[in-house]
């Protein structure tokens, strides 16, 4: 019998998973046979998902990391290696965003933090995840949430484009460098998608949630776990000849 999870066996890291589509995927990965190390700030949302997937019978522990220090990050991939023995695949989802408006109006505190968060949080937690997979499974695979906003310009949300282009840049020289040694990595761009961030770009732009709805061929939000399905596709033996890829999941917004 063929089985038909798509992470049978695999020890999943997921950063950003106490809400939104992290909290998606952490349950969709340990529906799909995964056991799942939960990563972020909040204790509460951690333990809460935590509890919801060990009810359904799926295996998840949390830990918290801010993304915006670095040594947390390396501690928590380290983390999955302890409990689990190992690491095959990584979803490096966790983000913070901007308040909506132009480039000129955005303090540099702001800026930095978005860098942190946004950026340098992917790159430290890569090259952990890597390590980590070399060490253990010797063969994995890593997914980084980007934007569509990243994919064109972004006068609305500037320097969160600006850190989501770049990952989209890391995720292909990765997926480059570390080929050769079985390491696929990829990334979402995820359009409008009903989560906290939506919900709060709203309170600055009433009426921006019917706006892009508009803009979709499929005139409606995609829900978080309709966005953990393609990270979890990309992270599976199924998708074993992708990589490099930035792959549109936005009900065709680009089109």
């Amino acid at each position: 019998m063929t089985n038909t999870f798509l992470l049978p066996g695999k020890v999943a890291f997921v950063s950003g998973a106490g809400r939104g589509i992290g909290a998606a995927a952490a349950r969709l990965f340990a529906d799909e046979g995964a056991k799942v190390l939960l990563a972020a700030r909040s204790e509460g949302e951690l333990k809460t998902v935590t509890d919801e997937i060990r009810a359904a019978g799926g295996t998840a522990e949390y830990v918290l990391a801010d993304l915006a220090d670095p040594d947390a990050i390396r501690a928590a991939v380290e983390r999955a290696v302890e409990l689990f023995g190992r690491l095959d695949v990584a979803f490096n989802n966790g983000a913070t965003n901007q308040p909506p408006g132009p480039m000129d109006t955005l303090p540099d505190v702001d800026f930095d933090q978005l860098y942190a968060v946004n950026l340098r949080a992917v790159w430290v937690a890569m090259n952990a995840q890597v390590n980590a997979i070399r060490a253990t499974a010797g063969a994995g695979a890593i997914v980084n949430n980007s934007s569509v906003g990243s994919l064109r310009a972004n006068p609305a949300l500037p320097a969160y484009g600006a850190m989501k282009r770049a990952v989209n840049s890391l995720t292909e020289s990765a997926a480059v460098t570390y080929g050769p040694d079985r390491i696929r990595v990829n990334a979402i761009a995820p359009g409008n998608t009903a989560t906290e961030m939506i919900r709060r770009w709203e309170e600055h732009s009433p009426g921006l949630t019917e706006r892009l709805v508009a803009m979709s061929p499929l005139r409606r939000q995609a829900q978080p776990a309709e966005i953990a399905e393609a990270a979890a596709w990309l992270l599976s033996d199924r998708a074993s000849f992708v990589t490099g890829t930035v792959l549109r999941v936005d009900g065709g917004g680009g089109a």
